[in-house]
């Protein structure tokens, strides 16, 4: 029998049984869209993260105060005390050579104010560097300005949206904020940019750090940021990092260093993995279209006995007949898998139209192992209704009956 026979013949038993072929498309589509979309959403979040990332600026190093180690005996003591990581600390490292620019950061909340309006928002101390290290650019006015790296000047730059609620549509360029019961000038507003890892930079207010200082009582960084040189070695510039703290902190290497290569791989590797087990877990739906492939099969082996038995009788051997069964089932596995594939492309557009900040988007192999799944279990689940329709007796199939040869 010529492929184009059996594909013909396999067609007009879909024609005849709608109802059935129906579902088996619907279950096999389901399966396939949900493997895609779901995978989809793992890629979008990985991609998500990629470019939060990037938004923090290239070769990004952290420097948080305080060493990741546990000490002491039992019970344990977790960590050892801190010391204040401070402004002259991050000037001392501003003069390694790998280093672009360093931006220390001193972060807190407080009320911000403009005549009688009034809301929290989040307050950032740090110097002009913080909007090379974070890739920050002002819509109206200018930066920090360059004193502002040791003075504690009363001067402001306010996110879009804090400048929004507090002024509306009016100029906030030189006009002043009431912030922490300190009078500041608004000498730059940010540009609309969203959230970064958890913050709204449009929600808050950047202040000169030694102002910072003096609105939180602390002599103590919260972190310090660093821009690497395109071309730095970053483990040696991490040593050169800690051996300038041990010089000033008494000999103790009290930081933790965070590169942002390191926080990227290890975000990369969850998700990975993540979306890998989200996969495995959509494909048992597969698995379930696969047993109502099989469960239909038997029952359109016992409802088309008379049909094995016309086409034995005429010469069809076992193997064609199996033939015959299994192509039907990868046939319609085939067509389900495409509609899958049309349904689920179709919602990865609409979500990617709706919420364009998140990028999501199946990985390259999701298709394949969906489809190829689907596959896989069509022809395992249909192989037991194709072999006992092979081994009908020709004789009694023509007379309804289920003898076997």
């Amino acid at each position: 029998m010529y492929l184009a026979d059996q594909i013909r013949f396999n067609w007009q038993i879909f024609v005849r049984h709608r109802i059935r072929t129906g579902l088996l498309l619907l279950a096999v589509g389901l399966g396939v869209a949900s493997v895609i979309l779901l995978t989809s959403l793992g890629e979008g979040a990985r991609r998500y993260v990629n470019q939060e990332f990037s938004a923090l600026g290239n070769q990004l190093l952290i420097i948080l105060p305080g060493r990741k180690e546990t000490t002491g005996g039992s019970p344990p003591i977790y960590g050892t005390a801190p010391r204040d990581l401070t402004l002259e600390d991050a000037q001392a490292l501003a003069r390694i050579p790998s280093i672009n620019a360093v931006a220390p950061v001193i972060a807190g909340t407080t009320s911000i104010a403009v005549d009688s309006l009034s809301r929290e928002a989040i307050v950032l101390g740090s110097t002009p560097a913080i909007f090379q290290v974070r890739q920050l650019e002002v819509s109206q006015g200018k930066i920090l300005p360059d004193r502002t790296r040791s003075e504690a000047m009363a001067v402001c730059v306010l996110g879009a949206k804090l400048k929004r609620e507090l002024f509306g549509h009016d100029r906030a360029i030189g006009e002043w904020v009431r912030a922490g019961g300190r009078r500041l000038r608004v000498v730059g507003v940010l540009v609309e940019r969203g959230e970064s890892l958890g913050m709204d930079l449009s929600d808050m207010i950047i202040v000169p750090v030694r102002t910072a200082e003096q609105m939180f009582n602390t002599p103590g960084l919260f972190r310090v940021l660093i821009e690497l040189a395109g071309n730095a070695d970053l483990p040696r510039t991490e040593k050169r990092i800690k051996e300038i703290i041990r010089e000033r902190h008494e000999g103790d290497e009290d930081i933790t260093l965070i590169s942002q290569d390191a926080m990227l791989a290890s975000f990369d590797n969850i998700l990975s993995t993540l979306t890998l087990a989200i996969a495995a877990i959509a494909a048992i739906s597969l698995l379930v279209a696969g047993i109502l492939i099989m469960n239909l099969s038997l029952i359109s082996v016992s409802q088309r006995r008379r049909e094995i038995g016309l086409l034995k009788a005429i010469g069809a051997s076992s193997a064609q007949v199996r033939q015959l069964f299994l192509g039907e089932s990868l046939m319609l596995v085939s067509l389900g898998s495409l509609a899958g594939i049309i349904f689920a492309w179709s919602v990865v557009l609409v979500i990617g139209r709706i919420w364009p900040v998140f990028p999501m988007a199946p990985p390259w192999w999701s298709m394949p192992a969906a489809v190829g799944t689907a596959l896989l279990a069509g022809l395992v689940f249909s192989w037991m209704p194709a072999r006992r329709a092979a081994a009908l007796d020709p004789v009694l199939a023509l007379r309804g009956q289920a003898g076997q040869g």
